[in-house]
């Protein structure tokens, strides 16, 4: 089974390739024309958003360079040992719908820490895997666009991290414990 994941996911990504070059081809589409078309939108875009991504990068390692982020953790270790949750999982729950790259240097980490197969380690590849960078999208790509009024997007999103993160703790706990 493992052989067969592994030339699978080796061969997926040039195979769809291939698909869409030729379904292109006989749908007698301009394939390289388009594809430039599509980088020269790209580059715009990728100029456009570079000063909403410039902020949160340099508000995130604010943030976490100022020792904001230790005197939180001291504030809600009492809570957070009456729910028998690791204090060493929270910078990663509250980085993670900040920056994709701030929590996933975080979870990584841990894993170097406390090992892949650690509840910790696991824990944290789970939460991960299980929330989103809900303010880097709702800044840089809101923004992008002009979207100004974002409220519901940011309630759902931040819900739905919420949800992440308690699932994650009661997944993890439940099957590796």
């Amino acid at each position: 089974m493992y052989q067969w994941v592994s030339l699978l996911s080796l061969w997926a990504i040039p195979v769809m390739i291939a698909f869409i070059l030729v379904y292109g081809w006989s749908r007698r589409v301009p394939v390289y024309e388009t594809f430039v078309e599509g980088a020269k939108g790209g580059l715009v875009t990728t100029i456009r958003i570079l000063p909403h991504l410039v902020a949160m990068m340099v508000a995130v390692t604010m943030f976490r360079e100022s020792g904001a982020l230790g005197w939180l953790l001291s504030l809600l270790a009492p809570l957070l040992a009456v729910f028998h949750i690791p204090e060493e999982i929270v910078p990663l729950a509250l980085l993670r719908p900040i920056t994709g790259t701030g929590s996933l240097a975080v979870a990584t980490d841990m894993i170097a820490q406390y090992g892949p197969d650690s509840f910790l380690g696991r824990l944290a590849a789970t939460m991960q895997g299980s929330t989103d960078t809900t303010l880097y999208v709702l800044t840089v790509y809101f923004g992008a666009v002009g979207i100004r009024n974002s409220s519901y997007a940011l309630r759902v999103g931040l819900w739905s991290d919420l949800a992440g993160v308690i699932f994650s703790l009661l997944i993890v706990s439940y099957v590796f414990s």
